[in-house]
């Protein structure tokens, strides 16, 4: 099939800064050392930067193709679900920023893991978080690699196969030679990029269908379920809970995103991210899916017409926007995709080289030269988002299940360990270990089994199983001590 290249143009120029950044990033000297400036960016994020990161990696491609495309299906229900996810990056620096910045810089932790390692005293632990990162990261990388590429199709006219080459070049190479600090840089322009292209799919959107008020009014008409909070039973009370455990108040866990409360350069700096922050991700949250919503009322048919949920957004903005802009407002997306790919692929890749490999040689008394260091650092972040490329290679559908059960394997293996383990003193390595192993392989289970106890996604069982385990193995641990 013929492209556009009026469209692949400004889409490649966007790339070949990206990677221009990379470059720029890895001449510059590593504050603190290589491993915390490659892995945490030497703990010298300012504020915006903080911020911009952390929305670009949490917003996702499905965040622009998959969530819309069901607000298109749903209405205004699913903004009203979607929303709780505004308070997230408050939360989480809130919550976790200060305490894990503390800890991190008194024991000068590089990672997550370390963090954990030192709190409950435990390689076993540490071992099998790393483990659950490298395993949930992958399905999470393997989705947004199949949002972007097949975006990149849709809304281009090349073939998936061309998209997905030019994702992998690109966010493997610039977050290998980069680091963290690329990946921050990187996330920061990605995320301005996605602002401005929900700007212009908005304006557009409004202005095909001859305004707000117009567009409403087609709604009411046509689909008034659409207009209210449970679109005719489409939005049940149950899925609300879910999706607000989900996306919502189980995120604060997530280790790509508790990650970001050891590299801000200030506690200035981070009051201020966590303002910026909300207020970016509240915009781009409501507004992206509010499109997906007015797009129902321009367009008419449903999903299933346009090929289904995921290829609603791609055909509305190749419907709507002229042609010499299409190429910058498709940037936006595929933005979030090589954000969040790249802002996963350095915490797996930290996973592997610091928790497990150098802690390794530590335990047995080797030096690892700082050179070695370097080179397996950038070898194992380009292999890993190699062996994520190929497994892309064959697609499966609907992505945004995929990165919705990834969130949820993490959410459920780190939210109680880490909650706990800051938090309280009576928190033992048993019951750390028993809520990490067993609540995730219980919640793998529920989702294979499709087990939803009163209509809820499996994650409320993982966290509640996670939960008992947690308790058990510390009550039992608690007992062997006395």
């Amino acid at each position: 099939m013929s492209g556009n290249l009026m469209v692949l143009l400004p889409l490649l120029a966007f790339m070949a800064a990206m990677l221009a950044l990379g470059i720029y990033v890895r001449r510059q000297s590593h504050a603190g050392g290589f491993l915390a400036g490659y892995f945490v960016g030497g703990q010298t994020l300012g504020a915006f930067v903080l911020a911009m990161t952390m929305v670009a990696t949490y917003s996702s491609v499905s965040s622009f193709v998959g969530g819309p495309g069901m607000a298109y299906e749903i209405g205004f229900g699913w903004i009203y679900m979607a929303v709780i996810q505004t308070m997230t990056i408050f939360l989480v620096l809130g919550i976790f920023g200060k305490r894990v910045a503390r800890l991190a810089r008194r024991i000068h932790a590089v990672t997550i893991v370390d963090i954990i390692r030192h709190r409950y005293q435990s390689d076993a632990l540490a071992a099998l978080a790393a483990f659950v990162i490298v395993l949930f990261f992958a399905a999470s990388m393997v989705a947004q690699f199949v949002g972007g590429a097949q975006l990149f199709a849709a809304v281009t006219g090349y073939r998936y196969e061309l998209g997905l080459v030019l994702f992998g070049i690109v966010v493997v190479v610039y977050t290998s030679i980069g680091g963290f600090r690329a990946v921050a840089l990187t996330d920061t322009c990605c995320a301005i990029v996605m602002m401005l292209g929900i700007v212009l799919l908005f304006y557009y959107v409004l202005e095909a269908g001859g305004g707000l008020a117009a567009i409403l009014a087609n709604l009411r008409a046509a689909h008034p379920e659409m207009l209210t909070p449970t679109a005719a039973g489409r939005m049940p009370v149950s899925l609300y809970i879910s999706q607000w455990l989900l996306v919502g108040a189980l995120t604060i866990a997530l280790p790509q995103s508790v990650v970001r409360g050891i590299s801000y350069r200030s506690s200035r700096d981070m009051h201020r991210a966590m303002i910026i922050g909300t207020v970016v991700i509240a915009f781009m949250n409501i507004a992206v899916n509010l499109v997906g919503v007015l797009g129902r009322g321009v367009l008419g048919v449903d999903a299933k017409a346009l090929g289904g949920v995921d290829a609603v957004i791609p055909q509305l903005m190749a419907r709507v926007m002229p042609p010499e802009l299409l190429g910058l407002a498709i940037i936006g997306p595929l933005a979030a995709s090589i954000s969040t790919i790249s802002g996963v692929l350095i915490v797996a890749s930290s996973a592997v080289v610091k928790d497990v490999y150098l802690h390794h040689q530590q335990k047995r008394g080797r030096f690892v030269e700082e050179k070695t260091l370097r080179r397996l650092s950038m070898g194992v972040t380009a292999a890993l988002g190699i062996v994520v490329f190929v497994l892309a290679v064959a697609p499966p559908s609907l992505i945004w299940l995929i990165n919705m059960f990834a969130f949820g394997g993490l959410e459920t293996a780190f939210f109680w360990v880490l909650v706990f383990g800051l938090f309280t003193t009576w928190a033992r390595r048993t019951g750390a270990l028993a809520a990490m192993g067993g609540g995730t392989v219980i919640y793998c289970a529920a989702m294979v089994a499709g087990f939803k106890p009163l209509g809820l996604h499996p994650i409320a069982v993982g966290i509640t199983v996670s939960l008992l385990c947690f308790l058990a193995g510390c009550w039992w641990e608690r007992r062997r001590e006395t």
